[in-house]
């Protein structure tokens, strides 16, 4: 609906796309107020998820990705990052905003050798999913599974933990989890008071401790739990922000 805010519309705008309207507009500037830091955070969130995907198709040989909670397509989504460098990868999607269906129906097309599906399901259904999943990719190899800015959205510790757990014990030896998602600070308080109080779904910050529960039993690729620019960067100098993320192995 166009008249209540969301948040992969928010994430849009913040990164300078058109797929967004007055009210989303309306609130992302509210929380760039409070918050000026979540441009940055948000453009930090798509850049680590291009050197993860990037460095899973590359280094790790990783030929099937499951995007959980994929959000509206932009530029460098995950199967253009995976299938530039091995274009036999196979992709598959899973949001329930209709706009992203609309957008992604159009827009998430696939090299010749690989493919990729957009699964129309609510992340928490992780039985459903998996079952759709399994018409694209095989479960019995190794799937990279990326849940990027979607499990503040569940809000309950215990229940996101379980969805983690739920989804990685599906998936076979040798699989990855990539993980992203705000983290906690006064600053960043201010503007998830705000998102709660006017956008949907809600959202809760956690602190990288708390974040780091969600690779329990996998084995961490260095340099571990932390801020995203500091997660394998390029050239520069990155800076630390609010926002935490991490890359495991299923052993």
């Amino acid at each position: 609906m166009s008249d209540e805010p969301q948040t992969a519309r928010i994430w849009n705008y913040w990164l300078g796309g058109t797929d967004n309207f007055e009210v989303d507009r309306r609130v992302g500037d509210q929380i760039r107020a409070a918050f000026p830091q979540i441009v940055d955070n948000a453009r930090a969130s798509r850049a680590f998820l291009v050197r993860a995907v990037s460095w899973a198709a590359g280094e790790a040989g990783i030929r099937q990705f499951l995007d959980v909670g994929t959000g509206l397509p932009t530029a460098d989504n995950t199967h253009e990052v995976a299938q530039r460098i091995a274009p036999g990868s196979r992709v598959v999607y899973v949001d329930n905003d209709p706009l992203i269906l609309t957008q992604a129906r159009a827009l998430l097309t696939s090299s010749p050798e690989g493919a990729t599906r957009y699964i129309d399901a609510d992340a928490r259904d992780s039985a459903r999913v998996l079952a759709a999943a399994r018409e694209t990719l095989d479960l019995d190899r190794p799937v990279a599974l990326i849940m990027s800015g979607i499990l503040g959205h569940v809000t309950d510790d215990e229940q996101a933990l379980a969805m983690v757990r739920d989804y990685v014990a599906a998936l076979a030896p040798g699989s990855f989890l990539i993980a992203l998602d705000g983290s906690h600070s006064v600053e960043h308080g201010a503007a998830e008071k705000i998102w709660n109080e006017q956008a949907h779904p809600p959202y809760v910050l956690r602190s990288p401790a708390a974040f780091a529960r969600f690779f329990a039993g996998l084995e961490l690729v260095a340099p571990g739990v932390t801020s995203a620019p500091l997660w394998r960067p390029g050239a520069g100098d990155p800076q630390r922000l609010d926002v935490v993320c991490g890359v495991a192995r299923k052993p």
